[in-house]
């Protein structure tokens, strides 16, 4: 009898490792979710929207447990999307004597984020130059170049419980971007642009996989997510049938406010927000935080003109409403289709019409009254009114919530918007090269501005923002259909354009 049971319970601990290998890759879910919906931050974290349902703290054992289930090595609570921060730092610790990349400040930054990752997005990996193909030059920025590259063994995304190995995303398309004498002087740049990647809390900004280095040039290089449509202008450029239709503008709009938040809960502020650095891949993402930084940190006057907050091109530093002022430009940018003061020079003339003439884009007659009346609030010369990236989360998100709902006034405007864009669209030549005045720049460049007066508000401006009880008002129609272009300088004026031109 007693050589029955010992097979019996021998049988049955067989049974049970067996079954335990074969479900070992599946995380012990508790209920039905979408885990990339949510994201995990530090308890000690007060967030601007502290109200999210996405948020999950790391002390919320109970909220931890449900969206991301139970890690069947330890039997906690995970941190992320079939991640577990404690049992995955311990692997990564026992490898590190695997890897380095021959400089001390990168090897511990690596080490750090892979320590300390609630989830894979906030984990770096030292990334041997070897491992990628076709490798291609894509184009230039302020500080650096772009190339594109396919990587076949992909970044991580979970560790295999049952192979005892990373599950990773193979065949991926990245993107290598190169700052200009990173090997010579890996100054703080290139570090604080990385630490901004991994510190910015969800998925709206765009992935930073790890770190390489180009054996040639033995430039450091940054490996991001690879934007296949390109930056907003390129994406505007576009076959309309390539892209998606116009009521996702609204979409897009909640995405980039949405990455605009986190950037702000971060402690931080973009400093260089422009359409440039919105991306399109399958859905917008916020890029290139070369700049961002705590706020009210100055470094002079630096970004694009045409996007850049009166106050800061009048030497006052730069904050988080003036990311605001730039989101402005970029919505206006997004619905009218039109490049920003694209027949001028971008020089102290422009300057001085932004800052004490009140002077901002042409907002297109077909723009939604709603969104109209938004954007004006955002180029608000006194920086205290314009709304701030929680109030704009909101409004999108409602918006993005009611766009379907036929008897909605976002709806019914931007039904309107979608009719008059599709005929000015089938009227004009899409073939046709856009053009833009040679002066007219719009790569980040430091600008040499001397101090200015006071910002104002044009009058003009002022009367976009009409009655929406006024009936003689389309539902949708703007009245400013013009640039301001014609703003007269005074004598005072031309003076300081002369003094800072000596």
């Amino acid at each position: 009898m007693e050589i029955f049971t010992n097979l019996f319970k021998f049988s049955m601990e067989i049974f049970t490792n067996v079954f335990n290998k074969s479900n070992a890759t599946s995380w012990k879910l508790v209920d039905d979710h979408k885990y990339q919906l949510h994201v995990t931050i530090d308890s000690t974290t007060k967030l601007e929207d502290s109200t999210d349902k996405e948020v999950v703290y790391m002390s919320d054992l109970k909220k931890r447990k449900k969206v991301y289930g139970i890690c069947k090595e330890c039997n906690e609570p995970g941190t992320g999307e079939k991640w577990c921060r404690p049992c995955n730092s311990k692997r990564f610790k026992k490898n590190f004597e695997n890897w380095t990349s021959g400089n001390k400040d990168i090897d511990e930054l690596i080490q750090h984020s892979q320590i300390n990752a609630v989830y894979s997005a906030k984990c770096l990996e030292w990334i041997p130059f070897e491992n990628f193909e076709c490798v291609t030059y894509v184009s230039r920025g302020g500080f650096g170049k772009i190339y594109s590259a396919k990587w076949p063994e992909g970044f991580i995304r979970y560790w295999d419980i049952k192979n005892q190995a990373w599950k990773r995303a193979s065949n991926e398309q990245v993107a290598l971007k190169s700052l200009d004498n990173s090997s010579s002087d890996l100054n703080t740049k290139l570090l604080d642009e990385i630490k901004s990647h991994i510190q910015i809390y969800i998925h709206d900004i765009l992935p930073c996989y790890g770190i390489t280095q180009d054996p040639k040039t033995k430039d450091y290089m940054m490996v991001l997510h690879y934007c296949e449509r390109g930056d907003l202008r390129k994406y505007l450029s576009l076959p309309k049938k390539n892209i998606f239709h116009y009521y996702s503008k609204i979409n897009h709009l909640f995405k980039i406010s949405r990455g605009l938040l986190d950037i702000h809960n971060a402690g931080k502020v973009h400093k260089d927000f422009h359409s440039g650095n919105i991306l399109f891949g399958s859905a917008p993402y916020i890029g290139d935080l070369g700049m961002c930084q705590n706020e009210n940190q100055s470094e002079g006057i630096y970004g694009v003109l045409p996007y850049m907050a009166p106050e800061v091109l009048s030497g006052h530093q730069y904050t988080k409403a003036a990311d605001i002022y730039s989101f402005g430009i970029i919505i206006n940018e997004f619905l009218s289709e039109e490049i920003p003061y694209k027949d001028v020079p971008h020089d102290h003339i422009l300057t001085i019409k932004i800052c004490k003439k009140g002077l901002r884009p042409r907002i297109s007659k077909d723009t939604p009254k709603l969104l109209a009346d938004l954007i004006t609030k955002c180029w608000d010369a006194n920086a205290e009114n314009r709304p701030t990236a929680k109030e704009l989360v909101h409004i999108f998100k409602n918006w993005n919530n009611e766009i379907n709902k036929k008897n909605s006034e976002i709806y019914l405007q931007m039904k309107e918007y979608n009719k008059m864009r599709k005929s000015k669209n089938n009227k004009n030549n899409s073939n046709a090269a856009i053009q833009i005045h040679s002066q007219a720049i719009y790569t980040s460049r430091l600008l040499n501005l001397k101090n200015l007066a006071e910002t104002v508000n044009s009058s003009n401006l002022l009367s976009i923002q009409f009655n929406s009880a006024d009936a003689t008002q389309s539902r949708s129609v703007n009245p400013i259909v013009s640039e301001f272009l014609d703003c007269q300088l005074s004598e005072s004026d031309i003076n300081e354009i002369e003094d800072n031109n000596e």
